[in-house]
């Protein structure tokens, strides 16, 4: 298997400030609180002429299998032509972009970065292995041999598994869908080679303080920290750090912080039966009032008519 070292792009450039997305062509969507999304490469390149123009996602990891198919893939600063079968990993805040055939065939997995970090966090080394934007492929010609088609087949076995947890409706699905990911993680962290020390999304200064600062939201967003307390660990003021958001992500820092508190509060909505006034309180407001008129500025809806909705 090849673990590809992309060839410089030198033309169609991204643009300077990247779109960043939920799901690719829905900006400025509240993130739902399914933590893990899975379609076929083909429901939605169809839709855009099969161009995935360059953008980045803000919290999102996202796996690319294809299984047959030509595709011209971008990554950071780097394009590559390929076909399948072969397997991408993009994390979050990686540029990337795709010109997909129109017979191409694959699924996207899309994940909750945060959540696939939590899950990985028992097995050490598992993260770093499979976390980092990779390209894996095998030669033209290794496909049908022995230990090669062992690792393709073992690889699309465990892609289908995530997509039938995916669109099935059993019981204990959450916990299912746990358990394909992470089967899927290790079929990825087995076939990957070691990481090479380089960073996991890109060397530009604004980009690794967004990184930063964006696992220190993860760690504290309950405690509400100041702006000033989540930058003074990177080494900048609070206006720095707004502008490296505003940057890379194309809005506030208070806004990556606040993103965070709902969506926690869609998820304890969704699947607690926890009062309002108490799911509040969890997530460091001191009021129900103050906590519901928050809530209702940032989705349009009371925590309550949210819940309604989110039960329907």
């Amino acid at each position: 298997m090849n673990n590809s070292n992309m060839r410089s792009a030198s033309k169609h450039a991204p643009p300077a400030s990247l779109p960043s997305y939920a799901l690719y062509g829905e900006h400025g969507q509240t993130q739902a609180t399914d933590w893990l999304h899975c379609e076929s490469i083909a429901d939605r390149s169809q839709h855009h002429a099969w161009e995935i123009r360059p953008h980045r996602h803000e919290s999102l990891f996202q796996i690319l299998h294809i299984d047959t198919g030509r595709v011209e893939a971008r990554l950071e600063d780097r394009i590559e032509a390929m076909a399948g079968p072969c397997v991408l990993t993009v994390p979050a805040l990686v540029p990337h972009g795709f010109r997909f055939a129109t017979d191409i065939e694959g699924t996207v997995i899309t994940v909750l970065e945060s959540h696939l970090a939590h899950l990985l966090s028992g097995a050490a080394g598992l993260a770093e292995r499979v976390m980092r934007p990779r390209l894996l492929r095998w030669p033209v010609g290794d496909v049908d041999s022995g230990e090669t088609a062992e690792d393709a087949g073992a690889l699309a076995e465990a892609v289908v598994a995530v997509r039938r947890e995916f669109h099935g409706t059993g019981a204990w699905r959450d916990t299912a869908l746990d358990s394909a990911l992470l089967r899927l993680a290790v079929v990825l962290g087995r076939l990957a080679p070691p990481p090479s020390g380089a960073p996991a999304a890109g060397g530009a200064r604004a980009v690794v303080h967004v990184q930063r600062f964006r696992a220190m939201v993860e760690a504290q967003f309950r405690q509400q920290p100041s702006l000033a307390a989540l930058a003074q660990p990177l080494g900048i003021t609070a206006t720095q750090l707004n502008r490296a958001c505003h940057q890379v992500l194309g809005h506030s820092a208070l806004g990556v912080l606040h993103s965070r508190l709902v969506l926690e509060a869609q998820r304890d909505l969704a699947y607690t039966t926890l009062s309002v006034k108490q799911i509040g309180l969890g997530l460091g407001f001191g009021d129900a009032g103050y906590f519901t008129r928050f809530f209702q500025r940032e989705t349009g809806h009371t925590p309550s008519a949210w819940r309604a909705l989110a039960a329907r």
